[in-house]
């Protein structure tokens, strides 16, 4: 199946903050936050009072979001942007040489033209908010044969 992820980190390529996952069949997402102990001033106003959700472990949130994925025979993460990708990918790290169990994983950077998260989300800058636009984005983009 087909998930729209979306991420906020602390500045351009900063630490991962929040990750979300909106699947394309409208089913449960995933939505996890890490700690932010050091956020520049524009993620300390525009991101950290939207997360939603108190922050957890690396280790806790790559577990979690391995096991969201886990029944997934082949999970499709859909991204607009090439850092959601990356810290998408690095969450798979669980240490050294070792990665959180997943059978296969593929990752598509789409090109989402017309797509403003901060205009077209419920909740700007609130990772769960701007994937579940752009997954709304896409899905009705595609329904209009683009």
């Amino acid at each position: 199946m087909r998930y729209f992820l979306d991420t906020e980190f602390n500045g351009f390529g900063g630490p991962l903050i929040a990750l979300a996952l909106a699947p394309e069949d409208g089913g449960a997402p995933f939505y996890e936050a890490l700690p932010c102990p050091d956020p520049t001033p524009w993620v300390a106003e525009h991101i950290l009072p939207v997360l939603d959700t108190a922050p957890i472990s690396r280790a806790a949130m790559g577990r979690a979001f391995a096991a969201y994925l886990g029944d997934d025979p082949d999970p499709l993460l859909v991204a607009d942007w090439p850092e959601d990708i990356a810290h998408a990918a690095q969450l798979l790290i669980a240490a050294p040489g070792r990665r959180h169990p997943i059978d296969r994983i593929r990752f598509e950077l789409c090109d989402a033209f017309g797509f403003d998260s901060a205009a077209m989300s419920k909740r700007p800058h609130n990772a769960l908010a701007d994937a579940m636009a752009l997954r709304e984005h896409l899905l009705a983009r595609e329904a209009r044969g683009f």
